[in-house]
């Protein structure tokens, strides 16, 4: 009897030591990872700009020299429209949407992402000659399963569409999915976000957009719910809650 507990103190101890030294292996392998898991997260975000500017071709493998060379980031305040100091490399917009302290409720929130961070960052791009050509803005909204983010490319007139760019999501693979289609992301160059009178007219049209139509682009077929929540996803961060008060700045040269 004395020599069959011996025997299982002696596993249970043995599983213990197993146990915490595989903790400690996975905490240090955690620790050890974060700086290339970061690495890696802030390349697929300059990836993302850069094709949404309509540079990412251009770049071939060199993403990080590209975009080094042509693209300038600035953090904005949203409610203002201003440009404020910020680390734009490491800025978590999903972190401060989550902290109640960094972001607000939209009173209109038709994006359906129940939180929004107080600040965001944008992107300014060069052409080879050194002036603006495009304007990247993050976005995020609801599709059918979950928040859908991306980024849109602006000409500086911040109304005509150079591209938008989804890049994480978790719609359905064929359906809400198409969203990542070359064929439909290549429907929205030259696409204009506004009518005459200011406001946000972009819409996705059931059927197909017709011909001439420069508000409407195709919708995705068999994905009407992921449909609808781009145009709302648009319509909000062109809106008031949204870039309204910095595109408003923007134009009436408060930020040259």
């Amino acid at each position: 009897m004395s020599s069959n507990k011996e025997t299982f103190g002696g596993t249970l101890v043995f599983v213990l030591i197993i146990c915490l030294v595989c903790a400690a292996l996975v905490s240090i392998s955690a620790v050890g990872l974060k700086p290339l898991q970061q690495a890696n997260k802030l390349l697929d975000k300059q990836t993302k700009i850069l094709e949404a500017s309509g540079l990412l071709e251009k770049a071939g493998t060199d993403i990080v020299g590209t975009y080094a060379k042509f693209v300038n980031a600035k953090m904005i305040d949203l409610d203002s429209g201003a440009i404020i100091e910020g680390d734009t490399d490491n800025f978590d917009e999903r972190s401060d949407a989550r902290d109640e302290s960094k972001s607000i409720k939209p009173i209109n929130d038709i994006a359906s992402i129940n939180r929004r961070a107080n600040h965001a960052v944008i992107y300014l791009v060069k052409d080879n000659q050194g002036q603006l050509d495009t304007i990247v803005l993050p976005i995020v909204g609801s599709g059918l399963w979950d928040l859908m983010y991306g980024f849109v490319g602006l000409a500086p007139d911040l109304n005509t569409v150079r591209s938008v760019v989804y890049s994480d999501l978790k719609e359905t693979p064929g359906l809400g999915a198409e969203v990542l289609n070359p064929k439909w992301k290549a429907l929205w160059p030259g696409k204009k976000m506004y009518n005459e009178q200011g406001e946000a007219a972009i819409k996705i049209v059931k059927g197909g957009a017709k011909k001439g139509d420069v508000h409407g682009v195709d919708a995705l077929s068999g994905a009407t719910l992921t449909s609808q929540g781009v145009e709302r996803t648009l319509h909000f961060w062109l809106g008031d809650e949204g870039y309204g008060p910095f595109i408003t700045k923007f134009r009436n040269g408060g930020l040259k």
